[in-house]
C-alpha cells in the first residue's frame, strides 16, 4: 500500500510540566528543548503565532533547529478569525502570511485557521474568508486547514465548499465540539483533543489501534471506518500527507501520547 508521510506531534514546545523528567529530561537547557522536541516528534502546531508576529530570523532559527522532514504548522492570527465579518480580514491575512513564515523553506507545513465555537457557519461569510487565502506567498506554495467548532458547519454546502477550494477541515476528537471527518484537502489534519492527564498516555492505550489505523488509512487516501462524516460521497483515493496532533486536553500527557502512536505508525 502506498501512503503518503505520516507527522504525529504537540502544540508547541515551551510548557513547563515537560520538564524534568515529564518529556524533557532532567537538567535539559530551555534553550535545547527545540532540539529534543523536534527528534522525538516528527511535527509540531506553533500555537505562539495565533497570538503574536515574530521575525523572519525566528523561523529561520526554527527551521535550522529542527532535522530533516521534519514539519511546522502555523496557527492563523486571532485577528483573522475572530471577527464579524469574515470578508474583512485580507489585511490581517496579508500581515500573517508576510511576517516572515516562508523562512521556514520545506519545513513549512500547512497554516491552521481555528474560528471559535461561537462563529456559525454562513455561507456567503465563509466563501469569502475562503477566498482571501493565498496560494501562494514569496513564491513559496501555501496549504490551509480550517477547524470549526459550531454545529452549524456540518452541512454538505460547507464541505464542498471547502473541497472546491482545496482547504483541509480539521477532524477534531473532542469531547466538547461536534467532528467533520470529510477529507476536502490534498493532506489531512487531525487533533486529538480528548485526552487526560490521569493517563500516562494521555488517551486509553486500547484507544491507539484506532488512531494507527485511521492515520495510516487517512495517508493511503482512504477515509477511516466510524467518524462522522456529512458527505456519503468520498474524495478520490490517493495518498495524502497526513497530520496528527496531540493537543488541550491532556497537555502533560500529549508528548506521550505522540511519542506512542509515532511508534504504533511505524
Amino acid at each position: 500500500m502506498t501512503r503518503a508521510p505520516i507527522r504525529i506531534g504537540i502544540g508547541g514546545w515551551t510548557f513547563e510540566p515537560w520538564r524534568g523528567g515529564t518529556f524533557y529530561p532532567e537538567g535539559l537547557s530551555q534553550k535545547k528543548e527545540l532540539e529534543f522536541a523536534t527528534r522525538a516528534l516528527t511535527a509540531i502546531e506553533v500555537n505562539g503565532t495565533y497570538y503574536s508576529t515574530f521575525k523572519p530570523q525566528t523561523f529561520e532559527n526554527w527551521a535550522s533547529t529542527a532535522p530533516e522532514d521534519f514539519v511546522f504548522t502555523v496557527k492563523g492570527s486571532r485577528f483573522c478569525t475572530n471577527r464579524k465579518v469574515l470578508a474583512e480580514a485580507g489585511d490581517s491575512v496579508q500581515r500573517f502570511v508576510g511576517q516572515g513564515i516562508t523562512a521556514l523553506g520545506d519545513k513549512l507545513g500547512p497554516i491552521f485557521w481555528q474560528f471559535m465555537a461561537t462563529k456559525k457557519f454562513d455561507a456567503v461569510d465563509f466563501q469569502a474568508f475562503l477566498d482571501l487565502l493565498p496560494a501562494k506567498q514569496e513564491g513559496v506554495a501555501l496549504r490551509h486547514a480550517i477547524q470549526v467548532r459550531h454545529e452549524s458547519f456540518a452541512v454538505p454546502e460547507f464541505v464542498r465548499m471547502c473541497r472546491k477550494a482545496a482547504v483541509a477541515l480539521v477532524y477534531a476528537d473532542s469531547p466538547q465540539y461536534p467532528a467533520i471527518a470529510d477529507v476536502t484537502g490534498d493532506f489531512v489534519y487531525a487533533r486529538l483533543e480528548a485526552g487526560v492527564d490521569e493517563n500516562p498516555l494521555c488517551y486509553p492505550k486500547e484507544h491507539f489501534p484506532r488512531w494507527t489505523e485511521a492515520a495510516k488509512t487517512w495517508a493511503s487516501g482512504a477515509s477511516p471506518d466510524g467518524l462522522p462524516y456529512v458527505l456519503d460521497a468520498a474524495p478520490p483515493a490517493t495518498p495524502r500527507e497526513t497530520f496528527i496532533f496531540f493537543i488541550h486536553g491532556g497537555k502533560m500527557r500529549a508528548p506521550a501520547a505522540a511519542q506512542e502512536l509515532i511508534r504504533r505508525v511505524a
